[in-house]
């Protein structure tokens, strides 16, 4: 027993056998528990929450939390293993005889798993509001108001910022010790400087704010902004994310969504399609008549239309203009391309019935006659 005690207490480096078997034991237990512990503290959690998320897996909670709860126990697993050592924790690194300040390795370590730790627990934070928001999500969807769709995500993104800028004052004020309240007080001209640089970023937030009290569209919407199209995907408190039709995402500031010219297509009963088509002058006046009240015809009498008729309007260089004005049943982007499809091709077939052609550019010489 007494040779185990001398084995143990030999000195290495600065340190014992026993610190550093302390040290190496607490990194293995660590490293070996550290999954079963951030699934029994996540599935803890939960608890808190099982009322509020009845609905929701307790698996997809423990999902979120498991990295940072796994990262908190890593730190403060590895800060309390090289707690158990000496050297070189103690090696002075900064020394002032005036004011007896001394740094050490030791307390600029502490300083980091501090920053570390306090990290790790405003992760937990930010997935616990993912969590909530998932569950409001999970809510939004099934309800037929399409407003709280629109709510959810934005609530999450502005709460979430809060949270960061909170952490980022508490980081001031535990790991580097900077009075906040001091530093807030006194940015003084510095100050204005940043207000100004967050200018826009404020008309942002408050351009999300006047979207959620005006309602000009909500989420599913299609709108066309300054010319723009697509549907509203997402609208968060700096921008708003469109899908268009060819399913690019566009993202526009919330600022230009209401100082620009909005459109809810959506909101309207029909879509408006207006066009010329230029047929040869060899043909007939008679045979002009028929056309446009054949055009007439195939427009009134389509499921997916609406006053719908033809005219002839005007001669044109090339050709006689025939101008076609009909209105497509309001219906999403696919199905509104297809009936403009299929009048397309019936102007095709008409124009062909009725022995005339679609014009072309052309040139004749001085004497020729049409054949």
């Amino acid at each position: 027993m007494m040779m185990d005690n001398q084995f143990f207490e030999q000195i290495f480096w600065g340190n014992t056998v026993k610190q550093y078997c302390f040290f190496v034991g607490i990194i293995l237990l660590g490293l070996l528990f550290k999954r079963l512990v951030s699934k029994l503290i996540s599935h803890g959690l939960f608890k808190i929450f099982e009322k509020f998320a009845a609905e929701v897996n307790g698996d997809t909670f423990a999902a979120l939390l498991l990295k940072p709860i796994e990262s908190f126990i890593s730190f403060c697993t590895i800060y309390l293993a090289v707690n158990h050592l000496t050297h070189p924790l103690d090696t002075v690194l900064w020394h002032r005889s005036k004011t007896k300040i001394e740094v050490t390795i030791g307390d600029c370590l502490d300083k980091v798993f501090l920053f570390l730790i306090i990290l790790s627990i405003f992760w937990i934070i930010l997935r616990i509001i993912d969590f909530i928001a998932f569950v409001l999500k999970h809510r939004a969807a099934i309800t037929n108001n399409r407003t709280d769709d629109q709510l959810v995500p934005f609530l999450k993104e502005l709460t979430k910022t809060l949270i960061c800028f909170l952490g980022f004052f508490v980081l001031l004020g535990f790991v580097f010790e900077i009075n906040v309240l001091t530093l807030i007080t006194g940015l003084g001209i510095g100050g204005i400087a940043i207000a100004l640089a967050a200018k826009e970023s404020l008309e942002n937030l408050i351009g999300s704010f006047t979207i959620f009290l005006d309602k000009p569209f909500t989420v599913g919407d299609v709108v066309k902004v300054d010319g723009i199209e697509g549907t509203i995907d997402k609208v968060g408190f700096r921008s708003t994310w469109l899908i268009s039709p060819d399913k690019t995402t566009i993202v526009i500031p919330n600022r230009a969504m209401i100082d620009g010219v909005l459109e809810n297509v959506t909101l309207r009963n029909y879509r408006r399609v207006n066009f010329f088509i230029g047929i040869t002058y060899e043909t007939d006046a008679a045979d002009i008549k028929l056309i446009i009240k054949a055009i007439g015809d195939f427009l009134t009498a389509h499921p997916d239309t609406k006053d719908g008729y033809a005219t002839f309007d005007n001669f044109g260089d090339f050709a006689l203009h025939i101008q076609v004005v009909y209105l497509v049943n309001n219906m999403d982007h696919s199905k509104y391309l297809k009936v403009k499809e299929e009048v397309n091709f019936k102007l095709m077939e008409i124009v062909k019935q009725y022995r005339s052609d679609f014009a072309y550019p052309t040139q004749r010489s001085i004497g020729d006659t049409p054949k």
